[in-house]
């Protein structure tokens, strides 16, 4: 697929005229803009796709950088158009870093979203260049500056943010509500304003994100206040990967914080709304590691899958810890690790099995072989678990992680938790190896009635993800009142210059 340009896309799109020559509504025309970030990226390559495949009289657009193009091109079906916008220079960022992951340092963060906001007059200057204004804009909070231009142009946003009613609503309860966390004895959990009376969590928990919102030096802070500010509430409606049995009691809560009439759209799993291609992942597997868990398939259940996802940096003193812990567990084990320098310190023998490169996930968890999944709670990997039947122990590192981790081990029930401070990682504490047994036992051991209890709920929550995006399941459902309710209003919106 070549290289296409926004001017490049304004001339192979489809002119709608009236009969005077006037362009009229493009109620066909769906544009959708990731943030440059592995885990905000992933659910929107999904979301084009089952807009494509399940709405065949949509076209959709799906805006990229040069370095992440081919990210995109090959999670896409043919029918959606990449096109490219050049990403800004800022240094110190070095020229080629357009994703977080690439990021050679925590630090550089902050001018990383300093630099997608930068991208304001290339994506004005794209939807200047289309022959009328599309039906939705799809973009990410991180992207504040799309919901001006898309007003600025006539088109209505929709807001994502990557994680579950229950996170984002409690999220921003503690944004208006910060007190409440100080609210009873130091460190004892809370009722979180607004949320349903079984919602308490503790000081520990709240995102440091949240924390540092009370710091208007920090960078990230400036950032948020300044770049995105309202531009997420005044949103039209909200797009959530997410699936109503699981999250329904916290649809409410979360649209209390938009505009009046602004719509929270469950429309999740996202990987499987766009059709499961995980057998697909099967030719990027470049450490074998499926064959591997096909050695295993005689126990079923017997290995435990550990990843913590791309984010987060692990210290190699807590990388030891894990080792051991996973060692002297006595389970079988698969573990993805990110660091290309740290050591394993113990030998994890023919029943464990370390690997550094890509790991198809997805079907690493609906193998047979894996019993539990380690995981960070990233929601990505909270919805891939659940989706496959899988118990999580939860593991909870940065941003909304620990509200994740509640969510799956306490009100789900479909998990066990290490309990850790929001950003412990960067206050390098660590977790011991005798912690790291225990849990992994619990989550392992098939006799013992904790896992029998996490194994059942998993089973549910898998058969309510899968009936969610079946023919009449509820995200099925709601995808296409979704579209329905954008192309029977958008004219109207057109007309009156509304958004």
């Amino acid at each position: 697929m070549a290289p296409t340009t926004a001017t490049q896309d304004a001339t192979a799109a489809h002119h709608h005229h009236a009969a005077n020559g006037t362009p009229v509504a493009s109620r066909d025309h769906v544009v959708i803009f990731p943030f440059m970030a592995k885990g905000h990226t992933l659910p929107l390559l999904h979301f084009a796709a089952a807009l494509s495949v399940h709405h065949r009289d949509l076209r959709v657009t799906l805006l990229t950088t040069p370095a992440n193009r081919a990210f995109a091109a090959g999670r896409l079906p043919p029918s959606v158009r990449l096109v490219e916008l050049p990403f800004p220079s800022l240094p110190p960022l070095p020229p080629g870093v357009e994703s977080t992951d690439a990021l050679p340092c925590p630090s550089l963060y902050p001018a990383f979203l300093g630099a997608t906001a930068l991208l304001r007059d290339a994506f004005a200057g794209f939807l200047a260049s289309l022959p009328s204004p599309p039906l939705a804009l799809v973009s990410d909070f991180f992207l504040g500056f799309t919901r001006r231009a898309a007003a600025d142009a006539g088109v209505r946003r929709l807001v994502f943010h990557g994680m579950s009613c229950f996170s984002m609503a409690i999220c921003k309860a503690l944004i208006v509500n910060p007190a409440a966390a100080s609210v009873g004895p130091a460190g004892a959990p809370f009722h979180v304003p607004g949320m349903p009376e079984h919602v308490t969590i503790t000081p520990d928990e709240v995102p440091d994100t949240l924390v540092k919102l009370a710091d208007p030096e920090d960078p990230v802070t400036r950032f948020v206040i300044g770049d995105v500010g309202f531009s997420d509430v005044l949103s039209w409606g909200v797009l959530v990967n997410s699936v109503a049995a699981l999250d329904e009691d916290y649809v409410a809560p979360l649209e209390s914080f938009y505009q009046p009439g602004a719509r929270a759209w469950l429309v999740g799993p996202l990987f499987l709304a766009a059709g499961d291609t995980s057998e697909d992942d099967k030719e990027q597997d470049p450490d074998g590691c499926l064959a591997w868990l096909d050695e295993k398939a005689a126990q079923p259940g017997s290995v435990a899958y550990v990843s913590f996802g791309t984010q987060a940096h692990i210290t190699d003193a807590q990388l030891d810890e894990i080792a051991h812990g996973l060692a002297q567990s006595g389970h079988r084990f698969l573990w993805v690790v990110r660091s290309d320098t740290w050591s394993p310190p113990v030998d994890v023998g023919p029943d464990g099995r370390i690997v550094r490169g890509w790991v198809p996930q997805r079907s690493v968890l609906a193998h047979k072989a894996v019993g539990g999944f380690v995981s960070h709670c990233g929601w990505n990997s909270v919805m891939e678990s659940l989706a496959a039947g899988k118990p999580i122990l939860a593991w909870p590192m940065i941003a909304e992680q620990h509200l994740n981790a509640r969510h799956v081990a306490d009100v789900l029930g479909a998990g066990v938790r290490i309990r850790t401070k929001a950003g412990f990682m960067a206050a390098a504490d660590v977790v011991g190896r005798a912690e790291v047994e225990e849990k992994v036992r619990q989550l392992m051991d098939a006799d013992g009635e904790a896992a029998r209890t996490m194994r059942a709920r998993a089973a549910w929550a898998r058969q309510a993800a899968k009936s969610a995006v079946s023919d009449g399941g509820a995200s099925r459902v709601a995808l296409r009142e979704l579209v329905d309710e954008l192309q029977r209003t958008y004219g109207d919106i057109v007309s009156e210059g509304k958004v």
